[in-house]
């Protein structure tokens, strides 16, 4: 009940006037059944954009520490997450992973839309990365087609550490599913969900018109920040 009341009176309605996002290639969204939702991630804001202009309700994976955060902020911030239909995951270890790929198979094969940014987590400058093979493995289990998404713009109106997005174009463009019915059965095989990830990262990709890079952001992302703190303890 909260989810429609976000979606169609206390939220939706404001982003969609505030940033009046161009929509490309909605109907590639099935209109009903079992969906997966493939977008690269630029910025916070894309958790409320994407649902906003979808017709149908679609459930992400959110990272954990939303819904972990201490005191009353982290509390609303929890309440706000959950009754947006996210659900939590643990990033960390081989473990959470699994336990990603069995939170995405229910909300499958339930016949709804699951939305997943591959990379993992957000861009930190940007670019694409690397996909990780989650959703490849959930597409061939649930036998679910992926739809492509681009968020474009969104990293200018609302980068890493920035708490007020400025008002800045918006498009969200869809791509024809992706059916992956040639690998019913293989997906144990390490080379196959490989293929699988990197055709849905292309497809994103051609979308996007993003700098793409082929390693985990992850793995960027620390390298960063590790080269961030010695510079400051240089200077110091």
């Amino acid at each position: 009940m909260f989810y429609h009341l976000l979606k169609y009176v206390l939220l939706g309605p404001v982003l969609r006037l505030v940033f009046r996002p161009r929509i490309e290639g909605l109907d590639h969204v099935p209109e009903s059944g079992a969906a997966i939702i493939a977008g690269n991630h630029l910025s916070f804001s894309d958790h409320f954009l994407m649902p906003a202009i979808l017709k149908r309700r679609i459930t992400f994976l959110a990272k954990a520490e939303y819904f972990t955060g201490p005191g009353l902020k982290g509390r609303l911030t929890a309440f706000f997450f959950r009754s947006a239909g996210q659900i939590p995951v643990d990033r960390s270890g081989k473990e959470a992973g699994q336990a990603a790929v069995r939170e995405g198979l229910k909300v499958l094969g339930r016949g709804e839309l699951l939305g997943i940014y591959p990379e993992g987590t957000r861009s930190h400058d940007g670019r694409l990365y690397k996909g990780k093979v989650g959703v490849a493995v959930m597409a061939l289990k649930a036998g679910a087609p992926v739809v492509p998404c681009a968020m474009i713009g969104t990293f200018e109106a609302q980068p890493p550490g920035r708490k007020i997005p400025r008002l800045r174009p918006i498009v969200i463009r869809f791509g024809e599913p992706l059916e992956f019915s040639r690998y019913e059965g293989m997906e144990d095989e390490k080379a196959v969900l490989r293929a699988v990830t990197d055709e849905i990262m292309y497809a994103v990709l051609e979308l996007s018109g993003q700098e793409y890079v082929d390693r985990y952001a992850a793995e960027v992302k620390a390298e960063a920040e590790a080269a961030k703190t010695r510079r400051f303890v240089r200077r110091h």
